[in-house]
């Protein structure tokens, strides 16, 4: 049961950590300030992602394109929008994972932020 355990919470970490780069960054991006909504666009699009990378040669293309369609989805704007709120959210995961994993050493990821 141990091992499960141990999965289960490094996912709701990573999750949550997901989640909050995509709260500051729709926060700086179209003012929306609701961390569950962030939590639940990064679950969806883990989701979005996991479904389209896996296709051949383009998988990762289409995969990005589908995250990006999850965040204009939950959040107003258009693509483009949608798109500054994608690398905002990036760039924040990135920050975010530095001080966790660099300075306070826990070793976890952001799911739900692709490539972070």
């Amino acid at each position: 049961m141990a091992p499960f355990t141990g999965s289960l919470v490094a996912f709701l970490v990573a999750l949550l950590v997901g989640g909050l780069a995509i709260f500051i960054s729709a926060k700086l991006v179209v003012g929306v300030d609701d961390y569950s909504h962030a939590v639940i666009t990064g679950l969806l699009g883990a989701v979005a992602w996991a479904l389209t990378s896996w296709i051949p040669l383009l998988g990762p293309i289409i995969a990005l394109i589908a995250w990006v369609w999850v965040i204009k989805w939950r959040y107003p704007g258009d693509w483009g929008t949608a798109a500054v709120i994608g690398v905002v959210a990036w760039l924040a995961a990135l920050g975010i994972l530095f001080v966790l994993n660099s300075v306070l050493g826990l070793g976890v990821g952001a799911f739900g932020v692709p490539g972070a």
